[in-house]
């Protein structure tokens, strides 16, 4: 009896020693942020069976998408700004199309994210494949924001809702803001270091 308990608690523990061995910890890294800045990139936007084409274009607290296809959406452009959109197609406003309604919604859901990222001071998330991937929860979901080495915008997606998106000819047209951090001083004794 006592050789059977020590061969199973042998098994037992090599078995979980296999098991800790084939699947390593997922370790966090941190990134540098580039999300904060005003960028282009060409955007490409899957949302179940529908797949849209166009440009994203982040300027300041204003984002824009015009799109370059399907047929339907072709020419239309979306402004996100002081919390409402707008569309318009050739300088002529209009609402927002029926066809674009999930394209916006799912915008809405990415500014969401960035803006929720941007203001922190690095990034934290799952190394993988050369990018950083952060997750996070909205109102809609969960989603995952997908940065790149330089911590620029690369992806995102939102799975509960079969939204994809990726970005790639990504250029920054402005920088990060600078913040400005005042110290008030009291006493005329050296300021102390913490290393």
């Amino acid at each position: 009896m006592k050789r059977l308990i020590t061969s199973a608690a042998a098994v037992f523990t090599a078995a979980v020693c296999l098991v800790s061995c084939s699947s390593p910890l997922k370790s966090e890294t941190k990134r540098r942020n580039g999300l904060n800045s005003s960028f282009t990139a060409d955007a490409s936007v899957t949302i179940e069976k529908m797949q849209a084409e166009g440009k994203l274009c982040r300027s300041g607290g204003e984002w824009d998408i015009e799109f370059t296809s399907p047929n339907t959406l072709s020419g239309v452009k979306l402004v996100f700004a002081d919390g409402n959109v707008s569309a318009s197609y050739k300088g002529l406003s209009f609402s927002v199309p029926q066809s674009a309604v999930p394209v916006k919604a799912m915008m809405a859901e990415l500014i969401s994210a960035v803006e929720e990222n941007a203001s922190m001071d690095e990034l934290t998330g799952e190394e993988k494949d050369d990018t950083l991937r952060i997750s996070g929860k909205l109102d809609a979901g969960s989603y995952t924001l997908i940065v790149d080495a330089d911590g620029n915008l690369c992806g995102f997606e939102m799975p509960n809702n079969k939204l994809t998106m990726s970005f790639t000819n990504f250029t920054v047209t402005g920088s990060q803001p600078e913040t400005t951090t005042v110290t008030e001083t009291t006493s005329a004794a050296p300021a102390e270091t913490t290393v």
